[in-house]
């Protein structure tokens, strides 16, 4: 079984995805081992506990954004679970945090993120309102492996969202995250049945 370490600071709608995923079976080569939040009272911590998954606060307030002493904090709780670098999976599921270089050259293709936007287009915060903002017919969401830069590892799947000409932020950040949900649990499925490779910015099927 491949051991899981989500690190979340919202709602947790991706993480409960992931953690409903492995009850109903859908995933069945690994475990969410532990969840760690920045935030203290994120709605993730809870949906963890009701999974009767470990959970972890590490708040950062007044911490920078992206810091190496913090993510030290975060590399411990993961490794005390069994969530170790050559051998782990960690998730990013709304984490509003940026990983230091540090923290990913110890989980090299091992961290993943989902975003909510097709990247390279429309990297970082508010992606929804960008796409709108641009003017563009289609967006949608990524999952891609965690690298140095932010939103621009190498991607694991895409699904596509068409832009409504009546959309909001609301309404298109909504069907775009029931897409997430979908695309989320299929790329964990995907890596922990190793069906994938990494040939340079490439990410192909084995078989």
């Amino acid at each position: 079984m491949v051991p899981i370490g989500v690190l979340a600071s919202g709602r947790g709608s991706n993480l409960e995805a992931v953690l409903d995923a492995v009850d109903n079976h859908y995933l069945t080569k690994c475990e969410v081992k532990i969840v760690i939040s920045n935030r203290p009272n994120a709605p993730a911590l809870e949906i963890a506990r009701k999974h009767h998954v470990e959970t972890v606060t590490l708040d950062d307030k007044g911490v920078p954004k992206k810091n190496w002493d913090y993510d030290q904090k975060t590399v411990a709780a993961l490794q005390s679970c069994g969530v170790a670098p050559k051998t782990g999976l960690i998730v990013l599921a709304g984490y509003l945090r940026i990983l230091s270089e540090q923290f990913v050259d110890l989980y090299p293709r091992r961290i993943i993120n989902v975003h909510p936007a097709l990247l390279p287009s429309f990297p970082g915060l508010e992606a929804q309102k960008q796409a709108l903002d641009h003017g563009v017919k289609v967006t949608g969401c990524t999952v891609h492996f965690v690298d140095r830069e932010v939103d621009h590892g190498p991607i694991i799947l895409q699904t596509p969202v068409a832009i409504r000409d009546d959309d909001t932020v609301e309404t298109l950040s909504s069907r775009i995250l029931r897409e997430e949900h979908r695309i989320l649990p299929e790329a964990l499925r995907l890596l922990t049945e190793d069906q994938l490779k990494v040939d340079g910015r490439r990410v192909l099927f084995k078989n």
